[in-house]
């Protein structure tokens, strides 16, 4: 397992404005990509609820994964703009260096907002009803590590809450109240969510562990040390390895097409705590999402 201090090749932003342009920097501002990995969650909640939903459900669930990740990546980087302006790592971002003004990233927060709660009111009342919640837990995430150490699961709850959504946005028109809609929601996915970004979110933070202690900032490095945090980032996928396979295992027994995915999500999860670079550890974490949702989609597919 890759271990000591991050040394300057994996001193890496994601954020970091490349270009001059306002839409470059409103592109790195949003990380849109990132909105990308985290689509196909929405589609294994909703599969994974056990109802169906239509074109148009997709593209609504598509359209508030959008508007609450471009809102919620938006405000982080207002709320952080003066932290991320003392730390060289992230002092590029286009708040920082103005290649976006803090009233334009207003605007996308608003925009964003907007776009979320009207998908969710057009997908159905419990959606809408449970968006404000969701996004309070989304905006609310640059807070956390201003109180405890451990603000990465915050942010893996975020994520986790795109499997949620999910299934509330499948089975929300069938069902006729709360308690069931919940019922159909796969807690274990949810979970396994959270532990899976809680965990590489501990690597990625190995980067600022010392900038944090001094800032008074809380993370699981900056707490317990780079070595002792990279454990605890394992435990984290153990434990999302252990809920990946108990909810996939029949599926792996009855088609080898899973059985190959199993191991592939496996192998993201375990493999990164074996690369030392953070950039490359992160970025294989992208394929993880299609991995999971290819699992879920197998058995319909093979039925086809």
């Amino acid at each position: 397992m890759a271990s000591g201090d991050p040394g300057p090749s994996e001193s890496w932003d994601p954020g970091r404005a490349e270009g001059k342009g306002v839409f470059s920097g409103i592109m790195r501002l949003l990380r849109i990509e990132h909105t990308i990995f985290s689509l196909p969650f929405a589609y294994v909640g909703a599969l994974a609820s056990g109802y169906g939903f239509t074109a148009r459900d997709a593209l609504l669930m598509a359209l508030a994964v959008l508007g609450l990740r471009s809102a919620s990546m938006s405000f982080n980087n207002i709320a952080d703009r003066d932290i991320d302006a003392r730390n060289p790592r992230t002092a590029g971002r286009p708040l920082v260096t103005g290649a976006v003004s803090l009233r334009l990233a207003w605007l996308l927060v608003l925009a964003g907002l907007a776009l979320f709660h009207l998908s969710s009111f057009l997908l159905n009342r419990f959606a809408f009803a449970l968006s404000w919640p969701i996004s309070l837990i989304a905006l609310s995430y640059p807070y956390a590590k201003r109180l405890h150490a451990y603000p990465h699961i915050h942010l893996g709850l975020s994520l986790g809450l795109v499997v949620f959504g999910g299934a509330v946005a499948a089975s929300g028109d069938e069902l006729s109240s709360l308690h069931q809609v919940m019922t159909t929601v796969p807690w274990d996915l949810v979970v396994m969510v959270a532990l899976w970004v809680a965990g590489f979110d501990i690597i990625y933070s190995v980067q600022d562990a010392e900038f944090d202690r001094r800032m008074g900032l809380g993370s699981i490095p900056a707490w317990l040390g780079v070595g002792r945090a990279r454990w605890v980032a394992l435990a984290h996928h153990v434990l999302a390895s252990l809920l990946l396979v108990t909810h996939y295992a029949r599926i792996a027994t009855l088609y080898p097409q899973a059985l190959a995915l199993l191991a592939a999500g496996l192998a993201v999860l375990l493999g990164q705590h074996f690369i030392g670079n953070t950039r490359m550890a992160f970025n294989m974490n992208l394929t993880f999402p299609f991995i999971v949702l290819g699992l879920e989609l197998i058995p319909g597919l093979a039925h086809a």
